[in-house]
């Protein structure tokens, strides 16, 4: 079986960032990258399923160069070897991102495409739908659970009040979500082997895909100032607060 599965650089969430001088862009300069918390779970999936079921594991990353660190971290994990798309990402927007994984898809023709359900610096949640639409297979977002067997993926997806079983005929696009199983770490054993894994770089003009963004950003605003607290005497006050103050009663 031929798994593809994709990988983000991305700001650690939990750092602090700031705008630049006049608000087009975030200050990244210092702050620790890593790889996008929803893709462990898809290259995890992917090495479970080729332990299951034999074959290799491609690991896909768009970026700059330095997007190959957590390529390698994925290989590191058991992927086998990694395609690393260069591009600048601020010129990038979804469709552009679906576009180069088509291509790349296209490319290597995989039984099975497994991504994170979506980046967490962006939360555009598109490009597992972009990708499916654009290619046209079927897909199933928000698995958290994913069976194959017989040319076809079981998959169990997280919906608004519970969860719904799907079955989708392969090649298809699963995109993962939280409780599809819990991503190993990678191994010194497997951090060395890491190092000799091939790793081929392409541009968008190599694989014929001219990057005309439809989603343009203007400009960031950071989230105004919590306010200071308050503490209250009584019940009725605090009634008085919420309704005519807060306006949530």
């Amino acid at each position: 079986m031929k798994i593809l599965t994709t990988v983000k650089r991305v700001v650690d969430p939990d750092a602090k960032v700031r705008l630049n001088s006049d608000n087009s862009g975030l200050v990244t300069e210092g702050l620790e990258a890593k790889m996008n918390a929803f893709d462990q779970y898809g290259v995890e999936e992917a090495i479970k399923l080729k332990e299951a079921h034999g074959g290799e594991v491609i690991v896909v990353s768009i970026g700059d160069s330095a997007g190959t660190k957590e390529i390698r971290t994925a290989l590191a994990m058991g992927g086998d070897r990694g395609v690393l798309v260069t591009a600048d990402m601020s010129e990038i927007d979804p469709k552009g991102v679906a576009d180069l994984l088509a291509a790349v898809i296209e490319r290597e023709a995989p039984d099975i495409v497994l991504m994170g359900k979506l980046s967490v610096d962006s939360e555009n949640n598109q490009v597992g739908q972009r990708v499916a639409a654009k290619l046209g297979w079927p897909q199933a977002t928000f698995a958290f659970t994913c069976e194959v067997a017989d040319g076809w993926a079981t998959v169990g997806r997280e919906v608004d009040g519970g969860t719904a079983n799907v079955r989708v005929k392969l090649p298809a696009i699963v995109t993962a979500d939280l409780r599809l199983n819990e991503p190993r770490y990678a191994s010194l054993p497997g951090i060395m082997k890491a190092k000799r894994k091939p790793i081929e770089e392409l541009t968008p003009d190599d694989l014929g895909v001219e990057l005309e963004p439809q989603l343009i950003i203007q400009g960031y605003s950071l989230p105004p100032a919590r306010a200071a607290g308050e503490i209250v005497d009584d019940v009725d006050s605090l009634i008085d607060r919420l309704q005519n103050t807060a306006k949530v009663l």
